[in-house]
């Protein structure tokens, strides 16, 4: 019998690329974790207000991983590599460890030291937002009609 040959169809990108969309992937799918976690067992156990901002960790986190992935998505389509993608990229992921991290710790932990940690990675999803602008207006081209 003859060995059979499978085609298998891969995606190649550059290593960069395949660390944010890992990241993104892992953010996501611990976005899924930390939202069930609070809704079954924080519920009952955190003040109305520890929850919010718990919940509201887990939105951004949310937020941004998808974020994440739409920046992978463009660096796949651009020809060559994205400097701005890429940082946009870590940015995004810097925010979700500082601002949702910061977040979850507070509600769980009542640490108010915490505290400052929050606006930093706010300013880390602003710069990340402000990466992708500048990445689509520097480097994606309009087709004329």
């Amino acid at each position: 019998m003859q060995n059979s040959v499978v085609d298998k169809k891969v995606l190649i990108v550059d290593r960069s690329t395949k660390v944010i969309l890992l990241l993104a992937l892992v953010a996501a799918m611990f976005a899924v974790i930390f939202g069930a976690f609070g809704a079954h067992a924080l519920k009952a156990i955190l003040s109305e207000k520890m929850m919010a901002a718990y919940q509201t960790g887990v939105k951004y986190q949310f937020y941004h991983a998808l974020a994440m992935l739409s920046v992978v998505l463009l660096q796949i389509r651009l020809p060559g590599r994205s400097v701005y993608l890429f940082l946009a990229g870590v940015c995004f992921f810097c925010g979700i460890l500082l601002f949702s991290g910061s977040l979850y710790l507070l509600a769980l932990s009542g640490a108010s030291w915490l505290g400052p940690f929050t606006p930093l990675g706010g300013v880390c999803f602003i710069l990340g937002w402000l990466l992708f602008i500048i990445a689509i207006v520097k480097e994606v081209k309009v087709v004329p009609w």
